[in-house]
């Protein structure tokens, strides 16, 4: 199985955020990410989230975990952006699937409690975003990862086959001009590509001789 997309949930999540939006000041990100994870029928969204950073995102993202019946997971840095996160989410949307984690004693204990991710938000102006991306466990079906604020990023020379696993197949990666930029990559379904490395490529090379010029040319055709 693979991610697939859906239009209709992506309008109707879209259109349900700019809703509960509406008081916030922010560039399109929240009515962007909610539409992209809803429309992609993300069923474990994770992102990042630390005091004073913006809600909306986080709104966003929840009001797409409701479209798709899915689960939606904050990852906060300690027990002061908890209580701020909860405060600032509660009575804008509704919360039911939305769980708020404190991270442990490292980023990597925490994501292994969340494997199969569909749908991952970090925040590039913070310094661990590297190792929440390094350490997602992704799902078999493929993920979308997104960087916000990418063009204010912690650290520079960013890379996304430095943070994926080896063998991972990107479908597609692009950076939008949304907000403080957006880079995001589409990362396939597990297996996906097999079928095309098992395949048995064979060759042969053809000989062409210009008559008029008398030049020999070598082509060579994969079969």
């Amino acid at each position: 199985m693979k991610l697939v997309w859906s239009p209709e949930t992506a309008s109707e999540a879209y259109i349900d955020t700019v809703r509960s939006c509406k008081s916030y000041k922010e560039s399109g990100v929240a009515e962007f990410l909610s539409a992209t994870a809803a429309g992609w029928n993300a069923r474990l969204i994770v992102e990042t989230w630390s005091c004073g950073d913006p809600i909306a995102t986080s709104v966003g993202l929840a009001v797409a975990a409701r479209h798709t019946c899915g689960r939606h997971v904050c990852i906060v840095p300690d027990e002061q952006s908890k209580v701020e996160y909860v405060s600032a989410m509660r009575g804008v949307v509704t919360t039911e699937a939305t769980e708020v984690v404190v991270v442990g004693e490292s980023v990597e204990n925490t994501m292994e409690d969340f494997p199969g991710v569909d749908f991952l938000v970090v925040d590039s102006k913070r310094r661990e975003f590297v190792r929440t991306l390094r350490f997602a466990k992704l799902s078999n079906k493929g993920a979308v990862l997104v960087c916000k604020n990418a063009a204010q990023r912690a650290i520079s020379g960013f890379k996304w086959h430095d943070v994926l696993e080896a063998g991972t197949r990107v479908v597609r990666s692009v950076f939008l001009p949304v907000g403080s930029g957006l880079d995001m990559v589409h990362v396939g379904a597990a297996g996906g590509n097999q079928r095309s490395d098992s395949r048995k490529h064979t060759s042969r090379w053809i000989r062409h001789v210009d008559h008029l010029s008398g030049e020999e040319h070598l082509f060579r055709r994969l079969n």
